[in-house]
């Protein structure tokens, strides 16, 4: 009896992708032995990134189906080993395809990720659970999402997303926790015992720049953050670090809630970032006539698209209103965001209708490379 085709044992382990890199394992170099005998047994050394690698699990379990579905292979002797510091390194060089440290990919001119800063005026307008869902909604059609949770002091989006785990870290490069497609990462991940942060200016900017350029963050088609309310400090940095950032501008239909949401969209005068559209929640409560009980008001939303329309002279628009749904607080304290949990739902159904239009849209040619050249004479 021949031994199992060794090309074929490579095969079947280059279907096996490390869960968090989501690459195969045959290409990261995390195959070190690979060997069968004439009875099929076959033996096999995987190296994990790091000794508490948390999806341990899983590899093992995918590398043993893989290798057991080959013709031949009558058992499979896995070993789970630990990469050194120079295969570690030569990892880190392939993932980030030649780029130095500490670049932010994002900001690179031929960048097609699209960057969305969610942004408002003032806190308690639902901005962290608006970005948790259209998150989520952006995975379910299907695109690569990362959301950085950029509201330091009131980071809220782990448990929104129901993250149960910290990043990996590979020596000064972290692999972020992902759950329903959405790779996240915030501070709260690295804060015991949901101790407050108590950082000033400087510490907040060399946090996000932590966040954008020491996460392995992959290709990603679309990446949300999580501004806090205002324009303070992290706005600034954000317009610094990724100019090519659009804003989502969050209000709620109180005019007092509008006139302060006009200034966080307004901040893109002095950014020159653009402002994509403004999303109004709490806009009415159905009753169980029918009919909708407009608690906060109406007309914010269009208020702040009107009035930023005219600051910037070009047209920003409403880009959905979102009714006031008990579903969407229950999955956000319960880490099951309602447009997976209830989507047919008042509130899954509109932001599910939001994210689809900005699915939708295409990286424009603002800041890249055309790649024209001027001819000489």
């Amino acid at each position: 009896m021949a031994a199992p085709n060794h090309d074929a044992l490579l095969t079947a382990l280059s279907t096996v992708q490390d869960p968090e890199i989501h690459k195969p394992i045959t290409e990261l170099g995390m195959v070190a032995e690979l060997s069968a005998d004439e009875a099929g047994r076959v033996s096999v050394t995987v190296l994990l990134t790091v000794s508490g690698c948390p999806l341990r699990d899983k590899i093992t379990h995918d590398v043993n189906a893989a290798l057991s579905a080959v013709e031949g292979v009558t058992s499979v002797d896995l070993t789970l080993g630990v990469m050194n510091d120079e295969q570690r390194a030569a990892l880190k060089g392939k993932l980030r395809g030649g780029t130095p440290d500490r670049e932010i990919v994002f900001a690179r001119p031929e960048s097609l990720t699209r960057v969305y800063a969610v942004a408002s005026g003032k806190g308690g307008v639902g901005k962290s659970s608006i970005t948790a869902n259209l998150a989520a909604a952006l995975a379910a059609q299907g695109l690569k999402v990362g959301v950085v949770d950029a509201d330091i002091y009131g980071f809220s989006i782990p448990r929104m997303l129901g993250v149960e785990r910290p990043p990996t870290q590979v020596d000064d490069m972290l692999m972020p926790p992902e759950v329903r497609g959405v790779k996240v990462i915030s501070v709260g991940m690295f804060v015991p015992n949901n101790q407050p942060v108590v950082w000033r200016g400087p510490m907040l900017h060399r946090a996000l720049q932590q966040f954008l350029a020491d996460v392995y963050w992959g290709d990603l088609d679309v990446l949300l953050l999580d501004l806090p309310p205002g324009t303070g400090d992290v706005a600034i940095s954000v317009a610094q670090l990724i100019p090519t950032a659009e804003i989502l501008v969050v209000t709620t239909p109180q005019q007092a809630a509008a006139e302060v949401a006009e200034r966080a969209g307004a901040i893109s005068v002095q950014t020159h970032q653009r402002v994509v559209g403004v999303v109004e929640n709490m806009s009415w409560m159905t009753m169980p006539d029918g009919s909708r009980h407009e608690l906060f008001g109406a007309g914010g939303g269009q208020q702040v698209a009107d009035s930023l329309t005219r600051l910037l002279g070009t047209t920003i628009p409403l880009l959905g209103q979102i009714p006031i749904d008990p579903t969407l607080r229950e999955g956000a304290d319960q880490g099951s965001p309602v447009v997976l949990s209830n989507p047919d739902g008042p509130a899954g159904a509109a932001l599910s209708a939001i994210a689809a239009g900005l699915a939708g849209r295409q990286r424009g040619l603002a800041g890249r490379s055309l790649g024209l050249k001027p001819q000489r004479n």
